[in-house]
């Protein structure tokens, strides 16, 4: 899937002559956290956001150092921090040059470019100029489009048995479990050699269209000893 599947389009943003005060009402107005700024050729100059109007002085908190500390201080830095807290102008608190992504870049790309920059928004550019912007919840959006249905198909067992075990072969932690399925019902036997690897084999079950239930039968074996522990059996009644 690609970045111009999910992206919106066309986008709000602001102008860097705008003020400060036009820039926060856009951003309530429409329920976002961040506003692109576009050139009056719409070419993208910057992103402003929520975390651009923590620190203000109309808010009393505009970044205060003791004094001591103020000695390390080089006064370009306390210069730019007083313009950011007072600034009146959106391309005075603005980010410039923000992160940008090309709306032909894959949802890996982009994901790996948001993890990396601890951004939760990419502007989506092509030859400078915004076409688009991409958040989180695009992404969370296209995943519950993809999330399979769940339904059960009736008579299926030999079907959910290959899809399961095709996921589990991917997966560096599964070469010892085997999986049967009886009306929906998959088991999962053999061993297991990380506990945590007991709850990654359980959903990998459950996300195939099909499955009723799953039956945990794997067996842990401790890696320093070799102990092979047995998967505990429910009290009956």
């Amino acid at each position: 899937m690609r970045v111009s599947e999910i992206m919106t389009s066309p986008v709000v943003g602001v102008e860097p002559s705008a003020s400060v005060e036009d820039a926060v009402k856009l951003m309530l107005g429409n329920h976002i956290s961040g506003l692109p700024v576009v050139s009056g050729d719409g070419h993208l100059v910057g992103i402003v956001t929520e975390g651009d109007f923590l620190r203000r002085g109309e808010l009393g908190t505009a970044r205060r150092r003791p004094r001591w500390l103020q000695f390390f201080i080089s006064p370009g830095k306390d210069a730019a921090e007083y313009v950011q807290s007072h600034g009146r102008k959106v391309e005075e608190v603005m980010t410039a040059e923000p992160v940008t992504i090309s709306a032909e870049a894959s949802l890996a790309d982009l994901v790996e470019l948001m993890i990396a920059r601890k951004i939760k928004r990419v502007p989506v550019v092509d030859k400078g100029k915004l076409v688009g912007i991409v958040a989180r919840s695009d992404l969370m959006r296209a995943m519950l489009r993809s999330i399979p249905a769940s339904a059960p198909a009736a008579n299926d067992d030999e079907r959910i048995r290959r899809a399961i075990t095709e996921d589990l072969a991917k997966q560096p932690w599964s070469n010892a479990i085997r999986v049967d399925v009886d009306h929906g019902i998959a088991e999962l036997s053999g061993a297991i050699f990380d506990e945590r690897a007991r709850d990654a084999a359980r959903v990998a079950a459950e996300n195939v269209p099909g499955v009723k239930g799953v039956k945990d039968q794997l067996a842990w074996i401790e890696p320093l000893s070799g102990i092979y522990i047995l998967p505990e059996t429910p009290n009956k009644a």
